[in-house]
């Protein structure tokens, strides 16, 4: 029996790599662990956002560099449907800083040892065990601490974020505080039917938007009521034209 606030089912797992080899083996490891369910396998990033969208993975072991959709790109593009618990597995060190910034749990390196890999894992099964995703609920106030002062923030009054290297910029009317949270952190948290990513630096308030300006690069604009002009990039534009025009008839 499971104890109060921990787990009673177990864990559905995600393995995208584009490397038939490299899959293979995550999946005869994680299938020896007893605590370990169902085993997904994919070979893209694009292929990846799809099945995560479709069957919500408890934990996603993400292969850094992938053609045309690599690691981060599908964290990028997920936005609030990203899973609890993510660890990327490469050959390649040099992304680890920005993989933990993206919120990953862990970082694996091949080649690995199966000793590295139980840590691993035990690691995301801590976490799971503690995590409860019917209760999750999105914050309503931001602390920000600055010259010696905390001021708590209403989430409702932001207009938009930027992302600033570890840090992330909170635009509030002509006022910008600057908080240690990053955008992926953010974007977790805020309430995904009022705030929406549309570029990869950049999240707005949708109550904010006055309009969508076409320019003549061909590229668009996102026009906020403060008068404020926010790139929007291709990527993201679908989905905010969808959720605008959600909001529009009362979706």
């Amino acid at each position: 029996m499971a104890l109060p606030g921990e787990r009673s089912q177990q864990i559905r797992a995600l393995v995208v790599d584009d490397e038939a080899l490299a899959r293979r083996n995550l999946i005869l490891l994680l299938r020896n662990d007893p605590d370990i369910g169902a085993v997904i396998e994919c070979g893209s990033g694009l292929e990846a956002i799809e099945e995560i969208r479709r069957s919500r993975p408890d934990l996603v072991f993400l292969d850094v560099q992938m053609p045309e959709c690599d690691g981060f790109d599908v964290l990028e593009l997920l936005g609030a449907d990203l899973p609890e618990t993510v660890i990327f597995v490469t050959a390649y060190d040099a992304y680890a800083l920005r993989a933990f910034e993206a919120g990953a749990l862990d970082y694996l390196l091949k080649p690995f040892d199966d000793a590295r890999f139980s840590r691993a894992l035990a690691r995301a099964k801590d976490k799971l065990a503690h995590y409860a995703p019917n209760k999750r609920q999105s914050i309503s106030r931001i602390t920000v601490k600055s010259r010696g002062q905390t001021l708590f923030l209403n989430v409702s009054d932001i207009d938009w974020i930027e992302a600033a290297s570890y840090y992330a910029c909170l635009h509030v009317g002509s006022a910008t505080h600057v908080v240690r949270r990053t955008l992926q952190q953010l974007e977790h948290d805020l309430h995904e039917r009022t705030f929406v990513r549309i570029h990869r630096s950049i999240i707005v308030n949708l109550d904010r938007v006055r309009g969508l300006e076409l320019q003549d690069s061909g590229e668009y604009e996102v026009v906020l009521e403060s008068e404020a002009r926010l790139r929007l990039s291709r990527r993201y534009r679908k989905r905010l034209q969808d959720r605008l025009s959600e909001l529009t008839n009362g979706g």
